[in-house]
């Protein structure tokens, strides 16, 4: 069968060949947003497990009910501020209020409804895996932030108030 000549011999699909091929394109589509989201989690909890080795750092929201394109913690002693400032100046990109507010120095509202105290909600910093987000990209971030929090809390009034105990310990 083909088509009309003035359409360079091709033809229109029928109802049912249409119906096949976006029934096909469909399954394709959810298998590799499927995949995607497996690889995704993957680099995010590699990412989360490094993070939470920094001490006096907390994870904020649940470790599984969450988008396997975002992490969220706060470290204990610290601004946002200068941590986002470090790790930029380090080719690292994140944010430290909520991605509603992204403009704003103030800490997210979220965690603060949900009851972190001023300081630590304000030491919080989110990251957002990409697409093309690589494991490599994960261990450059997880080599530089802690040495960035390290440096700050060299120079945090706050984190020098607490005690060697409370840092050792801190649950925040």
């Amino acid at each position: 069968m083909t088509g009309r000549p003035d359409a360079q011999d091709l033809r229109a699909l029928s109802q049912e060949e249409l119906e096949t091929a976006y029934r096909k394109a469909l399954d394709l589509a959810a298998r590799l947003l499927a995949y995607r989201a497996l690889s995704a989690r993957a680099l995010r909890d590699k990412l989360m497990d490094g993070l939470l080795q920094i001490p006096c750092t907390r994870l904020n929201g649940g470790r599984e009910n969450r988008l396997c394109t975002n992490v969220n913690i706060s470290f204990g002693g610290i601004e946002g501020e200068g941590l986002l400032l470090l790790l930029d100046m380090n080719g690292v990109a994140g944010s430290s209020g909520s991605a509603c507010t992204s403009g704003s120095l103030d800490p997210s509202h979220v965690l603060l409804s949900i009851g972190l105290e001023h300081g630590i909600a304000h030491g919080s910093l989110r990251l957002s895996l990409g697409a093309d987000t690589t494991e490599e990209d994960i261990d450059y971030t997880l080599s530089v932030v802690p040495k960035v929090v390290e440096r700050l809390r060299a120079m945090s009034p706050v984190w020098q108030e607490w005690s060697d105990d409370e840092r050792a310990g801190k649950n925040l």
